[in-house]
């Protein structure tokens, strides 16, 4: 299906076959694809996020009814295709006819769920591809068989998942995949700590699921330089952050040393960058990340 590039979005393009990273060397990461200007999580994001210029993508996974890995966020249908079906309850077949584009613009009339099969066949070489999985450990026997045949190198696979059981038999079956425990926080406003979980329960999180590294949630007043410090002291050599969608939020994270930021705005957040990290007068945001992983 064509995309429809702007002018500054081309030779912003043109400007990043020279430039392989961003210019502080941290990846950035497509958030379910370039979803923030095509549907999320279809082929159509992955396809406009490596026009963008983005050094990976994210997509999340689940299993349909007869065990097939598809890419979708929720656990139905119903917010981007407007008919409710459960994915686990639902054979590929079914999914399939589904149309889980046009809800962003009638031009994406086409697009389908894809298979992770699909979707690791059009990652470019050279990038890399964050596998989000959305279930338990039920998915990591089809995974482990699907990435035997993946086209990308398993050295540019990165799986990440909330789900402590489904790190773990990763960590146990994929051992030479890079697997990334994600997480969240709460704040509680009427007893201390503030915010849940505190570094010192990610770190033994992290010990026992045996995970390379954290994606965490943008949250600043959550994850700050002084959680980051203690995450290190424990151990901890590798995090990204999610979803970052404000440049003075990115350049904070940044300068914490980051592995990949991911945004639903690669392109435009790689220009923003570009000045920001250049202007040190202009102060970091302290507000939460957008959307979620």
């Amino acid at each position: 299906m064509p995309i429809r590039l702007t002018y500054e979005t081309v030779a912003l393009a043109i400007a990043l076959g020279v430039i392989s990273m961003s210019a502080s060397g941290q990846m950035i990461v497509a958030h379910r694809g370039a979803s923030f200007d095509a549907p999320e999580n279809t082929l159509a994001a992955f396809d406009l996020a490596w026009q963008q210029g983005a050094d990976g993508a994210e997509g999340d996974f689940h299993l349909s009814s007869d065990g097939h890995i598809v890419c979708i966020h929720d656990h139905d249908t119903k917010r981007t295709a407007g008919e409710k079906l459960v994915v686990a309850e639902t054979p590929l077949a079914e999914l399939q006819k589904l149309d889980v584009g046009s809800w962003k613009d009638p031009k994406y009339a086409d697009e389908r769920i894809a298979t992770l099969d699909q979707v690791l066949k059009s990652v470019p070489e050279g990038k890399r591809f964050f596998i989000e999985l959305k279930t338990g450990p039920e998915i990591v026997a089809p995974l482990k068989k699907a990435l035997e045949d993946s086209p990308v190198p398993l050295d540019n696979l990165v799986i990440i998942a909330f789900d402590e059981e489904a790190v773990a038999e990763c960590k146990r079956e994929i051992p030479d995949v890079k697997v990334h425990w994600l997480t969240g926080y709460k704040e509680s406003k009427v007893k201390m700590p503030r915010w849940s979980p505190v570094p010192a329960k990610i770190a033994s999180t992290l010990k026992a699921t045996s995970a390379d590294g954290l994606g965490s949630q943008a949250n600043r007043r959550a994850f700050d330089a002084v959680a980051i410090e203690k995450l290190r002291e424990a151990g901890l050599k590798e995090f990204h952050v999610w979803t970052v969608d404000d440049p003075a939020l990115a350049k904070f994270y940044i300068e914490q040393g980051v592995w990949s930021i991911t945004t639903n705005r690669p392109a435009w957040l790689r220009e923003q960058l570009a000045g920001a990290l250049g202007d040190a007068s202009k102060p970091a945001s302290d507000g939460n990340s957008t959307g979620g992983n």
